[in-house]
């Protein structure tokens, strides 16, 4: 996964009528009315950014949903070799113990995505993406806020995950937000190219 932090701002969320767990945050303005001055005092030009952001449970096979993905794939090809790789396919996204949840921009392009598997004893986070375009904006986090809290609601007490030592900016997300490193679980191996880490999300 590719997170890149930004600094917060104040977030300003409700639940849209039409669906209670489709979570609309509108904080961000669509243009800054104010024109900040450089260090040498020139007026810098006006920042356009998103107006909100909604984080829905979709199903993954949508045009803009599966670029996404590949672009997730075509990032990871670059950083481990296949052996070292576990992403999910299409078809595993689709199945009824996955929670899969998509972040749009203010046009409604996806701009990250996020999944959990659901077992019997924990849940499994995968295929945590966030786009270029939509990174410091704090989407990760409300993604994998979203998920867990669904999760949650699923009866799911802890969650689990796999991802590599190249990733950086996604192993500081998920220390921030609370996960600590373990060792392999399920069928993973003791890979070099693998970290590994857990969150307990209920008692």
């Amino acid at each position: 996964m590719s997170v890149a932090l930004g600094r917060r701002a104040r977030i300003g969320q409700f639940e849209s009528f039409d669906n209670p767990r489709r979570i609309v945050d509108n904080s961000r303005m669509n243009t800054d009315s104010r024109r900040h001055r450089s260090s040498s005092g020139n007026l810098l030009p006006i920042r356009h950014v998103p107006t909100f952001m909604t984080i829905a449970f979709e199903p993954p096979d949508q045009p803009d949903v599966i670029a996404l993905i590949a672009d997730l794939d075509a990032y990871q090809d670059t950083l481990y070799p296949p052996e070292s790789r576990h992403s999910l396919d299409l078809a595993s996204l689709k199945l009824p113990n996955v929670l899969f949840a998509v972040a749009r921009d203010s046009e409604g392009q996806a701009i990250g995505c996020g999944a959990i598997v659901l077992h019997s004893d924990f849940g499994e986070l995968k295929r945590m993406y966030v786009s270029p375009r939509g990174r410091g904006q704090g989407v990760a986090k409300k993604l994998m806020a979203q998920l867990e809290s669904r999760a949650k609601d699923c009866g799911c007490k802890l969650i689990k995950l796999e991802t590599g030592p190249y990733q950086h900016e996604a192993l500081a997300l998920y220390a921030s937000t609370g996960y600590e490193r373990r060792g392999p679980f399920g069928a993973y191996a003791n890979d070099p190219l693998s970290v590994f880490m857990q969150k307990h999300i209920a008692a």
